[in-house]
């Protein structure tokens, strides 16, 4: 599992592209199993992406598109942004049922 938390600038100038672009590349992974993101008007967003297994993670981070796309990251997008690799554990959920 990756969770990424960023703080983006207000330059958007191809993100929409490369964000479509890196999508579609990550659901290629066929470790992918998928992800969850969340953002505030404010520029805050966090991104917790889910992998089969480590393997399947450093291909990802190793993808030459998304070393490019990160390194675009760093240089327009994001003010700051952390990432934090992790194994999960234990996973559960609950949806109410209002039926």
């Amino acid at each position: 599992m990756a969770v990424f938390t960023g703080v983006r600038t207000c330059d958007d100038t191809g993100y929409a592209e490369t964000s479509t672009r890196m999508n579609e590349i990550v659901r290629a992974n066929p470790g992918f199993l998928g992800y969850e993101s969340a953002g505030t008007p404010g520029g805050l967003g966090i991104t917790v992406a889910y992998f089969r297994d480590h393997d399947s993670l450093t291909a990802w981070r190793d993808d030459p598109e998304h070393q490019a796309a990160m390194k675009q990251g760093r240089t327009h997008w994001y003010e700051s942004y952390s990432l934090h690799v992790a194994t999960v554990e234990r996973s559960h959920g609950f949806v109410r049922d209002n039926g």
